[in-house]
């Protein structure tokens, strides 16, 4: 409930930041969506900051939450291989909510897909 009270990473970056991925999951009609931003420190190849916007039901905002603050610092191979299932176990989610917790796994792998696509269009263009 905490997470869902009090989320954490609530916000949003400018998605046209060479260091920012931005991922999207789920759709309003079905009931659920998440946004997903991280901001990847490229020296280190971690996640230095993270944030999501999330419409749906809480346990959606409580996963988006949950999901920000445990990639925040992570290596981002690490941070690729991050599991809804264990979202979901942490959270306790119900099985009929499960679905949130593979939202937001869609949405970290499309965020970490879109900042590696503009890190190799950087280094096209440079080239």
């Amino acid at each position: 409930m905490a997470h869902f009270e009090q989320p954490h990473g609530v916000g949003s970056f400018d998605p046209a930041r060479p260091d920012v991925g931005t991922g999207s999951a789920g759709s309003v009609e079905q009931g659920d969506v998440v946004r997903l931003q991280i901001a990847v420190d490229a020296g280190a190849q971690t996640v230095a900051q993270t944030c999501f916007k999330a419409h749906g039901s809480a346990a959606m905002i409580a996963t988006a939450s949950l999901l920000t603050q445990t990639i925040e610092g992570m290596a981002l191979e690490a941070a690729s291989r991050l599991q809804g299932s264990a979202l979901a176990q942490s959270l306790q989610l119900p099985p009929i909510k499960m679905h949130c917790a593979l939202l937001a796994e869609d949405a970290l792998r499309a965020a970490i897909a879109d900042y590696q696509a503009k890190r190799q269009a950087l280094a096209v263009h440079h080239e």
